[in-house]
């Protein structure tokens, strides 16, 4: 029912493919207008409209090295660097 579609991205001007089934994802959605830009020009768009994630630092409670958080760190409970909380969670 549905065939392959090259369209052409209003943003950048790079070719892009509207699939079938996005085509049938869009019919099923009751969408009527084929997207305009490409899932890179789209992803972009998106995110930004996104505020930036505020990111707060402290020490690392395992190894001492300084810790970049997205929360505010309080005195009551401990922080990790990356590499400690990802060691903590193979664990």
């Amino acid at each position: 029912m549905f065939e392959d579609k090259t369209l052409v991205c209003k943003e950048c001007g790079k070719e892009f493919v509207f699939t079938a089934g996005e085509q049938e994802f869009y019919a099923a959605r009751g969408f009527q207008n084929e997207p305009q830009r490409c899932k890179e020009c789209r992803a972009a768009r998106k995110n930004a409209a996104k505020a930036p994630r505020e990111m707060f630092t402290g020490v690392c409670a395992k190894c001492g090295k300084e810790a970049t958080v997205p929360f505010q760190p309080t005195t009551d409970r401990p922080i990790y660097c990356s590499e400690c909380f990802a060691a903590m969670k193979q664990n």
